[in-house]
Parts: structure tokens; sequence; C-alpha cells
């Protein structure tokens, strides 16, 4: 039988090594790093014109300008409320692991993870108070409860972790580099980028080994499950960032029809793709996207 204590292989354990090494190296306090004006021109973007859920759209021409800015700060405040929200599922995951028989391995690393998540939460949470006077209500999708053994519920634990992860990241780089952006925006995606460079390699390398021992100790039925789920979870990561909460405080008017006619154009699909990119060539990389249908 595979217990967790077999799962870490040798590039797990050298990677706990580094990355913590690197956590302690690159420690800052949140708290005293950003500053926080009074406000942020409503007359700016507050997201990337091509991270918008409009942008390259039919939908998008039915806005004025005016609207179209509206849509990007809230857009942004979207983005942020589902870091605040997804941060605390996944700390709550790590929290019930962390100094557990069979995580002795990677718990280094998850004293940092937890903390550098926490202040992630904070400085998010922190943003969309100020300068939105809200968090938007989490609509995440509700996955049914299944009995999994153990090696698979890890597997899809921190494959959802890495996946949000990732998904976050590719927003993160883009917006922490757009010079179009207020340097407030700029800077709390810059500060994440770099932390979550290395949760990244981190997540990687605990998905990588759980798909190894999965692949030689499941059946045939668990892989089609983990398969599944990482692709549903994927879909239903991108499907978030289309909000309706958002469409409505921008004055769309019938924000659930705008939604689905910008959801159905096909423009949309290249953007996921981009979104995705680093995800699935991950999946395919370790090869759970390349495995065969059971």
């Amino acid at each position: 039988m595979t217990t967790n204590a077999t799962i870490w292989d040798d590039e797990v354990a050298l990677a706990v090594t580094r990355l913590t090494a690197a956590a302690e190296d690159e420690y800052y306090n949140p708290y005293q790093t950003f500053e926080w004006p009074e406000s942020i021109p409503e007359s700016a973007l507050w997201m990337s014109e091509d991270l918008v859920t409009v942008y390259g759209t039919a939908a998008a021409a039915e806005l004025d300008r005016e609207q179209y800015l509206a849509l990007s700060k809230w857009e942004s405040i979207n983005f942020y409320s589902l870091n605040v929200h997804g941060i605390r599922e996944l700390m709550q995951e790590v929290v019930q692991r962390i100094h557990t028989p069979g995580f002795e391995i990677p718990t280094p690393f998850f004293h940092h993870f937890l903390g550098e998540e926490n202040e992630h939460m904070w400085f998010f949470a922190e943003f969309c108070l100020r300068y939105g006077g809200k968090l938007f209500t989490n609509r995440s999708m509700a996955f049914p409860q299944e009995q999994h053994s153990a090696l698979l519920d890890n597997f899809i634990v921190f494959s959802r972790i890495l996946i949000f992860e990732q998904i976050v990241d590719h927003f993160n780089s883009r917006m922490a580099a757009d010079t179009a952006l207020p340097e407030t925006i700029r800077a709390i995606n810059r500060v994440h980028h770099q932390d979550e460079s290395r949760h990244i390699a981190f997540g990687a390398q605990l998905v990588r080994a759980l798909w190894v021992r999965l692949r030689a100790d499941g059946d045939s039925k668990e892989i089609a499950v983990a398969r599944q789920y990482v692709e549903k979870y994927i879909a239903s990561s991108l499907q978030q960032l289309y909000s309706v909460d958002a469409y409505r405080n921008a004055g769309i008017p019938d924000p659930f029809a705008f939604r689905s006619r910008v959801l159905a154009d096909p423009s949309r699909s290249a953007a996921h793709d981009a979104v995705t990119a680093r995800t699935d060539a991950f999946y395919r990389r370790i090869g759970l996207f390349n495995q065969a249908a059971a």
C-alpha cells in the first residue's frame, strides 16, 4: 500500500528546501509595503484591457467609454474578491494537512505558504473595501462531495490550489507590467506575482508527485475522475471571471443576458486558451491530459 510518506520524491524534497529558503530571504511586511491613496481615478483603467471579459466581443460595442471604464473597475473588484474567497478555501485545505502523518516533507513550506496567503488575502480584501466598498459574494461552483481514496483526494486538492494560482498569476503578471494601470493596482499584482512564483513551483511538484503515484497505484476509475475533475475545475474557474455583480455595478442593463452573450462570443475561446495555457501545458507534460479515457 502506498502511504503519503512514500509519495514525496527527491524533487519534492529539494523544492521544499529551495523554496523555503527563498521565502525566508524574500520576506517582506505587507502591512508596510503598500501606499493606499484616498481613491483611484474612475477615469483610469483598473484592469488591463485584454483581460476585461468583453475584450474582442461584439458586446463591447454596446458600452460607451464610461461604462467600459466602470466595468474594468468592477471586474478588478471581482478578481480580487475571487482571490480572497479562493485563498480562504485553499488555506483550509493546507491547514488540515500541515504537521499530519505523511506531510512531514512539505510541511516546512506549508508554514510560509499559509503566512503569505493570509497576507495576500488581507491586501486583496483591503483593496476591495477601500476602493469598491465591498467584497463580491462568493459564487464559486460547489462540486459534489464524493468519497475518494486519500491519494486521489490529495491530488484533487493540490490541483485546485495549483490551477487557482496559475490562473490568478496570468492576471497578476500582465497587470504588474501594464503602465496604463494606476500604480496601486500594479503594485499589488507585482507583489502577489513574486510570491506566487514560489507557490506555483511548490504546487507543481506536489501535483506531479501525486499524479505519478496515482497513475501507479490508482485504478482506471480514479484516473478518469482525476482528469474529469481537473477539466471541470478549469472550466468553473473561467466562468467565475464573468461576474453578474461586476456587470450590474457597471450599470449594464440585464446583466444576466449580457453575461450570456459575452460568454457565447467566439472570441472568448482564444482568451480562455491564453488564461489557461500554462495549466494546460503542465497537465499535458505530466500526462494527465494525454491519458486515454477509461
